[in-house]
């Protein structure tokens, strides 16, 4: 189990789309989201903790490359101590990455699942994943399926 984590939306939004997301509280005690994030959710979940980052200025330049989502939850992700951050977007991940965070993704938090016996298998999230939208390479879904042994 992870002790904190922050995210943006993505996650969120994803595995609400694929009955998904009461994994979240099972592999993290803490779930931080920016309010920005809440309100591109669009609704209230109950089991996430909303901190917005103080640093403005760290907001502001992290947006010159990210959304304000992204750049939010990275901005709180280092505040708060370094936290691992939920990220999907290529460019996200590899700015908070960049600056020394420990970055886990959709795919990620699935495999987890499966690792800790909350998924039976990983095949059908992942497919339910596409057809709700979510992008991934064909190389990502067969190294997920490799790295959950199917």
């Amino acid at each position: 189990m992870i002790d904190q984590a922050v995210t943006n939306s993505t996650c969120l939004i994803a595995l609400h789309r694929i009955g998904q997301l009461d994994l979240l509280p099972r592999l993290c005690s803490t779930i931080m989201v920016p309010q920005v994030v809440l309100e591109e959710v669009g609704e209230l979940i109950p089991f996430l903790t909303v901190q917005s980052p103080v640093n403005r200025a760290a907001v502001a330049a992290l947006m010159t490359q990210l959304d304000q989502g992204e750049a939010e939850a990275i901005a709180l992700a280092t505040e708060l101590g370094s936290l691992p951050v939920i990220l999907d977007d290529k460019k996200a991940r590899r700015v908070a990455q960049q600056i020394g965070l420990r970055v886990i993704g959709t795919i990620g938090i699935l495999l987890r699942a499966k690792r800790e016996s909350l998924l039976a298998e990983l095949e059908t999230p992942l497919k339910a994943l596409q057809s709700a939208g979510f992008h991934m390479t064909e190389a990502l879904y067969r190294e997920a399926l490799r790295l959950a042994g199917e």
